[in-house]
């Protein structure tokens, strides 16, 4: 067996108080091989990026490591001195960060960022530096790198900038790459692009990956071995083949189950009851037993022990033979069909329409000089139709920048409309001015991506909710308003004495489900969810999707659901609208669009989407079509189809003039040269 480049041993990190500390790390083991992809998978608070932080010894001031050992390439990394650790940082192991704005420089330029970089690990000066700042920028293929290397971090998309701290991460050209959470914050496109370029550098480079993530499906098609954590432990290990084939902790199959998908639309999703414990809990069982449907009377009372076959190791009593189990344990297999719940809801049909938008348009001026003179617009939305019928779901999709979001909002005529039409149950809304649209607003609400920043922090949970029932006049008074939120509270799960607590006292999932209860209040019709789920673990992402399921059939509320989630757009939607530089260019029912995409873009977004099935766990039996490049400008739009420059089918006509919409089937619609006489 190939001798570890990495190898962690016991390794125990504490945070904060030495007489209560929080246990972030508590002996975490395992090894990283020269050349593999080693993924470390798990829910927001079990000790993943700390254990990358212990790693490279960068933890805050509070930290500090109380045990074990981590040796890299043969040295225990916990004994060197810090003027030796500052050569392994960069060098030896390098780190690619979750947030790329926040890691890169606002003030300085793209080169003498990673000029900084090269000269602290390649010892080069002036043009020497130059060149190699431009060869690390081809080599994560950033077009044009001699114009870049004078551009600031805010004039490069979030593609871009992810791409320029990889750069600065291989400046040194490190042995070992810890890569935590590269892609969460990007589009599926781009996530898909990033990966690739990772798997790329990484071969050339013969490069070792510990990749931090919680996407199953980045996982499966990206990993060698898998380790899953919770609680600050390692509770399962194994190759990407046995891990994917039969996950044996409870845990891990859990997170199978949470997976939204279209097989799993008919029923709720299964979910992981209750929240990560406490790490500063002293534990005395099984930390997962609290929210574990197998747990026995042992787990609660007794640490469970290792336990490993043919490489395949879980921390679980449903292997300890003195207790009944064994390798083969009851349950121990993953059946992708037991997701279900065997509580069947009755299929939606298509009734009238409760909105409509006809020729959508919402143009933003582009203005120049000391008298702010009219020199273009931004093109947002540029003539978008879209039909939602009562009590059902239609997912708006496609890449951050595309104008999905300024359609949410010209619906609610939070922003002015440049042209075009939005009914609401046959009234013109644009026309609408005063108390007759903030009659209508009541009506209509919406639910914002981040909950922690749509609440104002320092207003109690009860008062955020009631706040639109004071505005629009509903209910009464004070006494009657407390009854209604302690009411929407417990519809979406929530105690009612959350009423009486801070926004930062709850966590992400929580935040959201009373972001949902605000947006109930005021009885609305129509809610737009703009990525509701997106900043959520896929165990907190289900019950949400839960929620709002439920409450679309309590209520017969309509959504428009704008997400790049193509999995949950899967489990959710009735019909789907894909956007591009502000147009659809394709609109069907949300099988067909998934399974039979039409649009060269829609086959790209649906082939890059990271899959768990067995042909994807392997890396073959699919065709993946990459997008080159970013999305143009909505400032100045490519002449003819907005998506030829990227598209691997462009014709000549395509460059001439824009695609006329094209029915293909009842329902199903496109605008494609391809299709086109």
């Amino acid at each position: 067996m190939t001798q570890a480049l990495l190898s962690v041993r016991a390794l125990t990190t504490h945070l904060g108080d030495h007489r209560d500390p929080v246990r972030a790390v508590d002996g975490v083991s395992f090894d990283i091989r020269p050349g593999e992809t080693f993924a470390l998978l798990g829910e927001s608070g079990c000790g993943k990026s700390m254990t990358a932080l212990s790693l490279m010894r960068l933890l805050p001031s509070s930290g500090r490591i109380v045990g074990g050992e981590v040796l890299f390439q043969g040295r225990d990394l916990l004994r060197l001195p810090e003027s030796s650790m500052r050569e392994v940082r960069g060098a030896g192991i390098a780190m690619v960060f979750q947030e790329p704005m926040t890691s890169l420089n606002p003030v300085m330029s793209i080169g003498d960022q990673i000029a900084e970089a090269v000269q602290r690990h390649a010892k080069t000066t002036g043009a020497g530096t130059r060149e190699r700042v431009k060869e690390l920028l081809d080599a994560v293929r950033i077009p044009e790198p001699e114009r870049r290397l004078q551009e600031y971090p805010h004039q490069l998309s979030g593609g871009m900038k992810q791409r320029v701290v990889i750069a600065i991460a291989l400046a040194g050209d490190p042995a070992l790459l810890v890569a935590d959470e590269p892609t969460t914050a990007l589009d599926v496109t781009i996530q898909a692009q990033v990966l690739e370029l990772l798997r790329t550098l990484q071969r050339q480079r013969e490069m070792s990956v510990l990749l931090i993530t919680h996407d199953l499906g980045v996982v499966a098609e990206n990993a060698d071995r898998v380790a899953v954590m919770y609680a600050g432990q390692i509770v399962e290990q194994a190759t990407r083949e046995a891990f994917f084939g039969v996950p044996r902790h409870p845990y891990s199959r859990k997170l199978f189950d949470s997976l939204p998908s279209m097989e799993k639309r008919r029923g709720n999703l299964q979910v992981i009851t209750g929240f990560v414990p406490s790490l500063q809990t002293e534990f005395s069982g099984c930390r997962f037993a609290p929210r574990c449907d197998q747990v026995m009377d042992r787990c609660h009372d007794l640490i469970p022990r290792w336990h490993e076959s043919n490489g395949h190791g879980a921390l679980c009593h449903l292997y300890d033979s003195s207790a009944g189990g064994g390798k083969d344990a009851p349950g121990s297999r993953h059946d992708p069909g037991s997701a279900r719940q065997h509580v069947e809801t009755a299929a939606p049909v298509a009734g009238e329409a409760l909105l409509d938008t006809r020729g959508l348009q919402i143009y933003f001026p582009i203005q120049k000089g000391l008298f702010k003179r009219t020199v273009g617009h931004v093109r947002a939305v540029d003539g978008v139709g879209l039909s939602i019928p009562k009590g059902q779901t239609l997912a708006l999709v496609g890449e951050s920048g595309c104008g999905k979001t300024t359609v949410g909002k010209g619906i609610l005529q939070l922003i002015r409309v440049t042209g075009g039409q939005v009914l609401f149950e046959g009234q013109e809304l644009t026309s609408l001015t005063g108390e007759q649209l903030r009659r209508r607003r009541s009506e209509m609400q919406i639910i914002f991506q981040d909950p922690a920043s749509s609440m104002n922090p320092r207003m109690l949970v009860g008062d955020i909710i009631a706040e639109g029932l004071v505005a629009q006049g509903i209910g009464g008074g004070r006494g009657e308003h407390e009854r209604r939120v302690a009411t929407l509270l417990e519809q979406v799960g929530m105690p009612a004495e959350s009423a009486r607590r801070y926004p930062h006292e709850f966590s992400g999932g929580q935040r959201q489900r009373i972001c949902i209860a605000r947006a109930l209040a005021v009885e609305p019709k129509l809610i737009i969810c703009d990525e509701p789920t997106s900043a959520l673990d896929v165990s907190v992402q289900a019950q949400i999707l839960n929620l709002l399921k439920r409450l679309q059939e309590e209520l017969q509320l309509s959504y428009l659901f704008i997400t790049h989630d193509v999995s949950v757009v899967s489990y959710i939607a009735n019909e789907v609208a894909v956007m591009y530089l502000g147009r659809i260019v394709e609109y069907g029912d949300v099988e067909t669009i998934l399974r039979s995409p039409s649009h060269p873009y829609t086959q790209a977004l649906m082939s890059a989407v990271p899959r768990i099935d067995e042909r994807a766990g392997n890396g073959g039996g699919r065709k993946v079509i990459r997008v080159q490049g970013d999305l143009p400008s909505a400032a100045s739009p490519p002449a003819g189809c907005h998506f030829h420059p990227r598209c691997s089918k462009v014709m000549p006509v395509c460059l001439e003039s824009y695609p006329a919409r094209t029915e293909l089937s009842i329902g199903h619609s496109t605008r494609c040269h391809l299709y086109g006489e």
